[in-house]
Parts: structure tokens; C-alpha cells; sequence
């Protein structure tokens, strides 16, 4: 899950990062009166989508950047009015771009140099770590490939946590000294405080900025969740703005059902993450285009399949569809219910091979095969893959 700047802001202003205040307003006399509260001159509107390049973006309406700096209460209204209701396409969102309901105004600041720093949760070792760089304002794969000596990595042991010698060090790496290094170590210390305690995986602040009378601060933040945490965040949960997502996605997430929409023409309907994979690599492999990854989890029921199904026929790019169960704790013979159902339910006319192995197997093939329904039963995932392929290309 992502969230705005405007509530990375709430966040930090919950836990002590030291940030440029910011107000949020979704109407232009909102964000007159926010530049009013706040003070000019110096402020800045930000256009608040889930995507990045907004600077350099560019509105369906012909109006340049999602990000400028005014020194008025009327001209940040005026931006403002610009900005929303209207969608802005940036290199992230691509051609289609995205609608703006909400900017954030908020205190334009002088800088004299731009860090960038990020905790995040590392796999390989299985530590949290601590990124940063003395190239603020970049992108940090762009810098690790051409000058990968001005990043550091400090790792935080998972049970000890991040200790004041290790935020010196990183302060010391950055060239901090003094006064510098001292807001530096309090300002690290409250965003692991954060990133801990709302169960993040990625804090990243890019940049990280001194500012002209000696201030550091976190300019702009970037945050992803643990999603299996989040029943015990309810107030990262209620940040949640699904207009920023897939509707797919937020469809498949009110019935318990992972989905990932993808350019393919051949939908993926299986149970267990890795075995989804499995499904996309093999009809990847066999000629075909995944149109999706879909996985229903170890206990799917009648209704989540027929849901399942439901999203899959919303995408209209979807010429065929595979469904690959593998019953340990899922009953076969409760997914050919639940495959038929849905078949009806939809009044499917696409092609449809279905592979059952495991629990029940040999009544669920029974139960496909009498449904009278034209769905073609596969003896193991490469019959099935080469068939859901050939039945596509050949329809």
C-alpha cells in the first residue's frame, strides 16, 4: 500500500521527523486558504498522486508541471484550480496518467545541499538497513550504477535495533559535523521510530535537505507497508486511496484475493503465490501472454472463485483462461463447483482449460466433466498450458 505526501507528512508530524509544513486542499479556495494559514512568500503546490516526475509532468488540459512555487495565496489558488479535477501524465503513470483531486501547499524552503536516505527491510540479509547518499534528488539505482562509493549501507539488527553509534556514522558519512550531524541522529532515530511502529518496509526520504539557516529536513517521502500487518494499523489502513489503484486490485482485495493486472491475453486463475508463478513462467514459455497474476490462497470458496472470475472478464484484453489448483488444504471438487458457477454466472464464451490435482481430484474432474459446460480438462500444467495456448491462438 501507498500513500500521499500529504499523509507521509501527518506521519512525520506524528512521530517527530522534522519536515516544511504542509496543508492539503481539494478545492482552489482550500489552497488559498492553506497558503493564507501557512505564509508566504515561498510556497509550493503539489499536484498528490501515487507517482513520481510530477515537476516535469504534464495535464491532459495542456497546463506544465504538478509542482510549482508561488509567493501568493491568489496564485496557489489560481495553480490550484489548474491542477484539479484534471489528470496529469508524468513517465511513471504512463499515457493515461492520473486524476488529481488534492494538492498539497506547503512552505517552500532554500537549500544548500540534498541527501538521500532510506530504511528499508533487506532479504538477503535479513536485516533492516539503512541506505543514503550524498546525491540527494536522484535516482538511487542511477547513482549505485555510475558512483556506488557515495552510498552507504549500515545494516540494523532486527532484535537490537538501530543504535545512536550507527546514526553518527551515517551523519558522518554524509559529511555532517556539528549542529549538522546532531539534527541528523534525532531526525534518523524518529524515522526508524516510524518505520517500525506503522510496520513499514520502505521509508525512503529523497531528499534529504540542509537547509539555508542550518535546518535539516525530510523535503519528500516515499512509503510502502508490510500489507500483512496492516489489520493492526488502522489508521495507515484508513490512508488508503483506492482511486489510485487498479480497480481489478481493489476488487480481487474486498474478497480476499491477490491480483496483479498484466498486458497479457491469457488470465491465470491459481491457488498458492509461488505455483501462480509457476502458471505465467510455463504459458510464457509455451508462446502464450499471462494476463494476469491471480492467486485465491490455500481455502478458497465457491463465491471467491466466482469473483475471481468476474475480475478476470472485466479486463478486456482476457481471450482465454487457465485455471491450475493444486488442493492440499482446498477441496478439487469445491473448485469445480466454484469453476462452473462462475462459468454460468458470466455466461463465459472464451476458452476455459482447467488442471486439478490433489485433494478430492478425481470428483472434481467428475464434477467438470458432467457440467455439460465447454471446459477442457488438463492432465498436468504443460497439457494445460499448451492447451489454454492453442485454444487462443486458434479462436
Amino acid at each position: 500500500m501507498n500513500i500521499h505526501e500529504y499523509q507521509a507528512k501527518q506521519l512525520f508530524e506524528k512521530f517527530g521527523v522534522a519536515s516544511p509544513r504542509g496543508i492539503v486542499a481539494s478545492t482552489a479556495e482550500e489552497a488559498g486558504k492553506a497558503a493564507r494559514e501557512i505564509g508566504g512568500p515561498g510556497l509550493v503546490v503539489k499536484a498528490q498522486v501515487h507517482a513520481g516526475g510530477r515537476g516535469k509532468g504534464t495535464f491532459k488540459n495542456g497546463f506544465k508541471g504538478g509542482v510549482h512555487v508561488v509567493d501568493t495565496p491568489e496564485q496557489a489558488e489560481e495553480i490550484a484550480g489548474q491542477m484539479l479535477g484534471q489528470t496529469l501524465v508524468t513517465h511513471q503513470t504512463g499515457p493515461e496518467g492520473k486524476l488529481v483531486s488534492k494538492v498539497l501547499i506547503a512552505k517552500a524552503v532554500d537549500i544548500t545541499k540534498e541527501y538521500y536516505f532510506a530504511i528499508l527491510f533487506d532479504r538477503v540479509s535479513s536485516n533492516h538497513a539503512i541506505i543514503a547518499s550524498t546525491e540527494g534528488g536522484m535516482n538511487i539505482e542511477e547513482v549505485a550504477e555510475k558512483t556506488p562509493e557515495k552510498i552507504t549501507k549500515e545494516f540494523i539488527n532486527p532484535a537490537l535495533g538501530l543504535q545512536p553509534y550507527q546514526c553518527r556514522k551515517v551523519a558522518a558519512s554524509l559529511g555532517l559535523q556539528g549542529p549538522l550531524a546532531n539534527q541528523a541522529v534525532k531526525l534518523f532515530s524518529a524515522l526508524w521510530n516510524l518505520y517500525l511502529k506503522a510496520d513499514c518496509s520502505l521509508v525512503e526520504i529523497n531528499p534529504l535537505a540542509i537547509t539555508t539557516d542550518g535546518q535539516v529536513v525530510a523535503l519528500d517521502a516515499k512509503f510502502n507497508f508490510d500489507d500483512n500487518a496492516l489489520y493492526r494499523q488502522k489508521d495507515v489502513t484508513a490512508m488508503r486511496d483506492t482511486t489510485e489503484e487498479d480497480p481489478r486490485e481493489v476488487a480481487a482485495s474486498e474478497f480476499g484475493l491477490n491480483y496483479i493486472g498484466l498486458d497479457g491475453n491469457i488470465a491465470c486463475l491459481v491457488n498458492g503465490a509461488g505455483l501462480a508463478m509457476s502458471t505465467m513462467d510455463i504459458i510464457k514459455f509455451h508462446g502464450g501472454e499471462p494476463a494476469n497474476f491471480l492467486d485465491v490462497g490455500g481455502g478458497a470458496t465457491k463465491e471467491q472463485v466466482t469473483a475471481a472470475f468476474k475480475i478476470i472478464l472485466g479486463d478486456p484484453k482476457v481471450e482465454g483462461i487457465l485455471v491450475n489448483i493444486f488442493g492440499g488444504i482446498m477441496d478439487c471438487d469445491i473448485i469445480a463447483n466454484g469453476i462452473i458457477a462462475a462459468a454460468k454466472e458470466v455466461s463465459l464464451t472464451i476458452p476455459l482449460v482447467v488442471r486439478l490435482e490433489g485433494n478430492n481430484v478425481e470428483a472434481g474432474k467428475a464434477t467438470l466433466a458432467a457440467s455439460g459446460l465447454k471446459i477442457t480438462s488438463a492432465s498436468d500444467l504443460t497439457d494445460a498450458a499448451q492447451k489454454i495456448v492453442a485454444a487462443v491462438k486458434a479462436a
